[in-house]
């Protein structure tokens, strides 16, 4: 529909292609690594899913030769809408679990 508005309106429209697809890889390094920080910060196993959505995951692992990744961040309602919010208590939690995530993966490549 946006493309054809656009158009009538006289503008040129073009449109870039979908993200690439992203498979998880449940043997990921940087996934375990994950899991297990996130298990020593907050006792529990973390919830580990796949599930449908556009990711930058798969266009970063396209873009850098297939570099392992990984996608979670802080609680998010109403993604992509002008209803968007960020449960703020979610992120502090999520920011040190990605300095664990960093500093655990560093001191493994020494």
């Amino acid at each position: 529909r946006t493309p054809r508005l656009g158009e009538f309106c006289g503008a040129s429209v073009s449109q870039p292609e979908a993200y690439p697809g992203w498979n998880p890889n449940p043997q990921s390094r940087i996934l375990g690594v994950t899991k297990a920080c996130y298990k020593e910060m907050y006792g529990t196993e973390p919830e580990s899913l796949a599930i449908h959505a556009g990711l930058e995951c798969g266009m970063i692992s396209d873009k850098c030769g297939g570099v392992d990744t990984v996608s979670f961040g802080p609680t998010i309602t109403g993604a992509h809408s002008p209803d968007e919010r960020v449960k703020i208590s979610t992120v502090k939690p999520f920011f040190e679990l990605v300095l664990k995530i960093l500093t655990t993966s560093v001191a493994l490549e020494q």
